[in-house]
């Protein structure tokens, strides 16, 4: 049967205040100026959902704002890009959140004020919602406490409906890296950390042995590598492929999202790990050649052009 979505998103909403060109980092008790200021939409949720829809995708997002002009932000913004946002809920009494990125060469400093999205509930999720889509991906888990605590539930009722998933766990900003993976990640369809994660969450310092942790838990696992470009595990599998590198990047915000955004929508359409992390790859880049997560995305035309204009790599 025909579904109204190919890939449900939940997860957190907020905006972003991204300060670029910026002398150093800020130190206590001083004060620094920024050369540029952008307020776009954030979350590594929104962004997937946003970039997603742009390459093509049919996108809904459940999740929580409050009812503010960030909260009418990152409705117009979503509706912008043709997610879809009926199933959003505003809050009358939370707030929506907020992150502050500070950014100076390839480094950058964050505080965020996580708001309405720390009060989506796993009661929220309604098996009518999901059974709507194809494919259920779920992102920022450390952000969103009562998301966390039911993780394995939500992720077990969007399997039993059929769906295909994904998850991008994000940081920890505790950094307790709380959740029960051998629960868990067999009911991952694409598990989607960066290196730091992984090693983080499996407590070893080395790549190596962290996916040998982690390996017997996983479906498919794709590891971020940012200019070394991606690796994809499987069970009998495991594959580098090459980045493509900008020598221009106006920052790297929303990268890792683009890069899951791209390698799902290969995985949805079948394509096998090397093309989907070949996608992955070039998404990500074509997302550093503007600043904000979605900026290098305003259409299917623009990321082509992008495409092409910069790496050199036509998109059918």
């Amino acid at each position: 049967m025909e579904k109204e979505f190919d890939i449900l998103v939940i997860g957190e909403l907020n905006v972003d205040l991204i300060l670029n060109g910026l002398p150093s980092l800020p130190e206590e008790g001083k004060e620094i100026l920024a050369e540029e200021m952008t307020l776009t939409l954030g979350s590594s949720s929104a962004i997937f959902a946003s970039n997603a829809s742009t390459l093509g995708n049919r996108v809904a997002f459940l999740g929580k704002t409050g009812i503010d002009m960030f909260g009418d932000l990152v409705f117009k913004s979503l509706n912008e890009k043709k997610v879809d946002t009926h199933f959003i809920i505003r809050s009358t009494s939370d707030k929506t959140g907020a992150t502050i990125v500070l950014n100076f060469d390839e480094d950058r400093a964050m505080v965020t004020y996580a708001g309405a999205m720390e009060t989506l509930m796993a009661e929220d999720i309604k098996e009518n919602q999901l059974s709507k889509a194809r494919h259920m991906h779920v992102s920022s888990i450390f952000l969103q406490p009562e998301i966390k605590k039911n993780i394995v539930f939500i992720f077990r009722m969007a399997k039993d409906l059929g769906l295909t998933t994904s998850l991008d766990i994000q940081w920890d900003p505790d950094e307790k890296w709380d959740i029960d993976v051998e629960a868990l990640l067999p009911m991952v369809d694409v598990f989607l950390p960066n290196e730091t994660e992984l090693r983080a969450l499996t407590g070893e310092k080395e790549i190596n042995k962290a996916i040998q942790v982690i390996r017997p838990f996983i479906n498919t696992m794709a590891i971020k590598m940012g200019n070394k470009g991606s690796r994809g595990i499987t069970k009998d599998k495991d594959i580098t492929v090459k980045p493509f590198l900008n020598k221009k990047v106006a920052d790297a915000i929303g990268a890792g999202d683009t890069f899951n955004a791209g390698f799902i929508t290969q995985f949805i359409k079948g394509e096998p790990l090397d093309e989907c992390l070949r996608f992955g790859n070039l998404t990500g880049a074509v997302n550093t050649t503007e600043a904000g997560g979605t900026g290098a995305f305003s259409s299917l035309e623009d990321f082509s052009n992008r495409a092409q204009r910069f790496f050199g790599v036509e998109v059918n």
